[in-house]
């Protein structure tokens, strides 16, 4: 999906134009409740709200990263992205620079290999400093029967996902914990971390292990001036997360209708409650897993929920019948 337009823009009008292009809307034309709940276009914090901060995002070159940055740096911050592909993280950084006015710095890595993680975070604080927001939001995924797994594919999903969030954080902690300086961290996970899921059996396991990170040190780490929180998206539609879940585009009509908002989430909705967990509006919230999905869970999990497919002439039918039911 295009997030940005190619135009460049001033500093301060970024956030302005990078909103006004929007994200495609993906919801279900039939579903009545969808017209209650428009995601807004717009940024929800005031201007500035970042200027002075350093902000270090993996991940930052495409999808929900990409998305998280160009709001952050729209709001003052000075970025840092990081991924494999430093192609894919240059023409995001150039873009998101030419539109908001501000500096976003590309550093190539993988989050799997601890002395490339030790690397990066070493030259993030050389060309930007020690970092006030540090996103973890690098990710791996795929649909699959958990039978026809590989040790292999396994450990592929585990790395990236649980061990690079460790890498990340306690590379960049134990520098802020030296400096004597403090940030917020923010997990993307997903809502089947908390519940467990079927055919993503490996990044279920690895983000239950992310969140169960996120809150051990929203309690270990607060002395030194560190909160941590988390991020459960349900459904958002990026290239590279529904090319992996849904690659042929079979189960996207299913998923809306199970979102009681009836749609699917946008980036910039997403983008918006990460840069509020990250700002200064939220330094009382730590240790929190903000669930993000339009109602998703709370449907699926209520075992009597299907009722809602009942119509108003079949509810006349079943309360008479109720009604007519004598003793227990």
């Amino acid at each position: 999906m295009a997030l940005l337009g190619r135009a460049s823009s001033p500093p301060g009008r970024g956030l302005r134009r990078f909103f006004s292009y929007g994200t495609k809307m993906y919801q279900d034309s039939e579903a009545f409740s969808s017209k209650f709940f428009p995601p807004l276009q717009k940024a929800m914090l005031p201007p500035n709200s970042f200027q002075g901060k350093v902000a270090f995002i993996t991940g930052g070159g495409t999808g929900l990263g990409r998305g998280m940055t160009a709001l952050l740096s729209s709001l003052g911050a000075q970025c840092v992205i990081a991924s494999r592909k430093i192609d894919v993280l240059k023409a995001a950084a150039d873009q998101i620079s030419s539109q908001t006015g501000n500096k976003v710095h590309a550093i190539q890595c993988d989050v799997r290999d601890p002395d490339m993680v030790q690397n990066t975070v070493s030259e993030l604080i050389s060309v930007a400093g020690h970092p006030d927001i540090v996103i973890n939001n690098a990710a791996g995924n795929f649909i699959s029967p958990t039978e026809r797994l590989s040790p292999n594919a396994w450990k592929t999903i585990t790395d990236i996902v649980l061990n690079g969030t460790a890498f990340v954080t306690l590379a960049v902690g134990k520098q802020l914990i030296e400096a004597q300086r403090g940030a917020a961290f923010l997990a993307i996970t997903t809502v089947y971390a908390e519940t467990g899921s079927g055919f993503v059996v490996p990044s279920a396991s690895a983000k239950a292990g992310v969140e169960a990170l996120s809150k051990s040190l929203a309690a270990e780490w607060a002395k030194y001036g560190m909160r941590f929180n988390v991020i459960q998206p349900g459904p958002i539609k990026t290239k590279g997360a529904f090319s992996r879940l849904d690659p042929t585009g079979t189960f996207e009509k299913d998923w809306i209708e199970r979102i009681p908002c009836g749609r699917l989430g946008t980036v910039e909705e997403l983008a918006n409650l990460a840069a509020f967990l990250c700002s200064d509006y939220a330094s009382w919230i730590n240790g929190a897993v903000i669930r993000f999905d339009g109602g998703e869970q709370s449907l699926i999990s209520g075992e009597l929920n299907d009722l809602r497919k009942v119509t108003k002439e079949q509810w006349d039918t079943i309360e008479g019948l109720i009604r007519k039911t004598k003793g227990s």
